[in-house]
């Protein structure tokens, strides 16, 4: 029983460090689109697909301040290897991207935009599954349980 302590928590690093990296970069992406919103609110505004002459100042404030601090989430959770917390914002994110897409094709219909938003809707659908694969790894390992990879 010598080195024998009790099963480790985490997933095992190879099979969950993409994930840890896409994490943070999903939410260092929306982080930035915030900072954006904030610095030059119509440049980001027609980025988005947005028609011109929305309100003023303050929706981009409210948008930009709202990226930013689901940013950082993401990135948290990612770095602290949160996986069921990442997997579960992941997924309320693709709902937010579906709906930004369908948004930007009902006013605009700027093809380039309704792509970005599909997109990261789907890249956000696949990093959610694979956050998800990594908690029920971790919580075999936790019990136990054999893995898909033991023989």
């Amino acid at each position: 029983m010598t080195g024998e302590g009790p099963p480790s928590t985490e997933a095992p690093a190879s099979k969950t460090r993409h994930i840890v990296w896409l994490g943070i970069f999903a939410g260092v992406v929306l982080l930035l689109i915030g900072v954006r919103f904030l610095v030059d609110p119509k440049a980001a505004q027609h980025t988005f697909g947005l028609t011109k002459g929305l309100l003023g100042w303050e929706l981009h404030s409210v948008i930009g301040l709202r990226d930013i601090w689901l940013g950082l989430l993401a990135v948290a959770f990612a770095a602290l290897g949160e996986w069921r917390a990442l997997a579960l914002w992941l997924g309320f994110g693709t709902a937010v991207c579906l709906a930004d897409a369908a948004i930007v094709a009902a006013t605009t219909a700027k093809w380039w935009a309704v792509a970005f938003h599909l997109g990261s809707a789907v890249f956000c659908g696949w990093l959610g599954v694979a956050s998800w694969r990594a908690h029920r790894r971790q919580l075999e390992a936790a019990a136990g349980a054999p893995g898909p990879n033991t023989p």
